[in-house]
């Protein structure tokens, strides 16, 4: 049963250039055909994964907080009388810092945003321009003053391994991030995602990318600065204090059941995953068809779900319980590879759980690849 809900906005002012999410820029938006669209999606969203009260709901996209304030309060109105919240229900809403947005901070806050994560990226304005950003650091940091004074919850990103970065240079800004006392942070390396601006730039040699031991070196100082600060590293990318972290993303994490509505949107329920249909265009003329924004459903082989919660526990800290799993651990991990991964230091074991050690998280993939039995992954 779905106990979190997420709801996608594709709307954005304008495509990053290291973006790979479903976002599109229009330069109109018809918000009342939108909302009778995405109130659709959900009622036949609620109908298929059950009644269960909702822990969780988040707004991603895109640029949710381009999205009018009354609009959220309708959306999360709708999602209240389907499911029903819990009285301490995480409602999460992703923004960027520019002034125009940050104006609706309080009206999102009064709608029942509980939660806000702002997509800062970066607090120098130079590698604002360079990742393609509207926003200049002064807004940004203005948007966050705005954000804490509005909202219970307010978490960030920063983008680091830029091209030429030194430890030097994300040191300062790091330091200067913690320094604004957010109880979560988003830091995530720079990668350069196939279909992106960024990639054919890398292809026609106009940068050349940080490489992989001195991306390495600010992934360690990340982790030693985060958890001298009381904001350890609870997922490869993200740190919060204790009771902190994302409620929402430890719902994909630990892999357990979610809604997914509006355009591009992926659901997990009962072991059935669900495709809505990516372009904004074709989402609302199936919605108006159909009643229902879903592309593709089907049911996943249980090989294949084992997959996938490994794949994704994994990337916690806390690792995957094996237990869970109604099946030999041998049919999951390659134990013999596992052992090899333990004995150097990248893979950690107590009891029945196993998980990535701090040395294996910067090499996580290539760990996943490896200890993953070779079955589920081909599954």
């Amino acid at each position: 049963m779905a106990r979190a809900l997420y709801i996608h906005w594709p709307f954005c002012a304008k495509k990053c250039p290291y973006c790979d999410f479903n976002s599109h820029v229009r330069e109109s938006v018809d918000v009342a055909a939108w909302q009778d669209a995405l109130i659709a999606d959900m009622r036949a969203e609620s109908e298929a994964s059950g009644g269960e009260t909702l822990t969780s709901i988040f707004f991603g996209g895109g640029t949710p907080s381009l999205m009018p304030p009354a609009l959220v309060e309708t959306l999360l109105g709708e999602a209240e009388r389907l499911w029903g919240f819990d009285p301490d229900i995480e409602i999460t809403l992703e923004a960027n810092p520019s002034s125009v947005e940050a104006r609706n901070f309080s009206d999102l806050a009064s709608a029942g945003v509980n939660r806000v994560s702002l997509g800062l990226q970066s607090l120098d304005d130079e590698a604002l321009r360079w990742l393609g950003r509207l926003h200049g650091a002064q807004e940004g940091l203005n948007a966050l003053q705005t954000a804490l004074k509005a909202f219970e919850r307010v978490t960030f990103d920063l983008i680091y391994a830029l091209p030429g970065q030194t430890p030097e240079q994300w040191r300062a800004q790091l330091e200067r991030a913690l320094g604004f006392g957010t109880s979560h942070l988003s830091l995530y390396q720079l990668t350069i995602e196939p279909g992106t601006r960024f990639e054919t730039d890398v292809r026609l040699g106009r940068f050349t990318p940080l490489d992989d031991d001195a991306a390495a070196e600010l992934f360690d100082l990340t982790q030693e600065m985060t958890a001298a600060d009381g904001l350890p590293a609870y997922e490869t990318s993200n740190h919060a204090r204790l009771g902190e972290e994302s409620r929402h993303n430890l719902t994909y994490w630990r892999y357990q059941d979610y809604a997914g509505i509006g355009p591009g949107a992926h659901g997990r329920r009962g072991g059935f995953a669900t495709v809505r249909h990516r372009k904004p265009e074709n989402f609302l003329r199936a919605v108006s068809e159909c009643g229902h924004g879903i592309a593709e459903q089907r049911h996943l082989p249980r090989e294949e779900q084992a997959s996938e919660a490994l794949m994704m526990g994994l990337r916690l800290v806390e690792g995957v319980e094996m237990s869970r799993f109604d099946r030999p651990r041998a049919e999951l991990i390659d134990e013999g590879k596992f052992a090899h991964l333990k004995a150097i230091g990248l893979m950690w074991e107590d009891g029945s759980r196993i998980g990535v050690t701090a040395a294996g998280r910067p090499v996580l993939d290539a760990v996943l690849g490896e200890v993953v039995a070779d079955r589920l992954v081909q599954a």
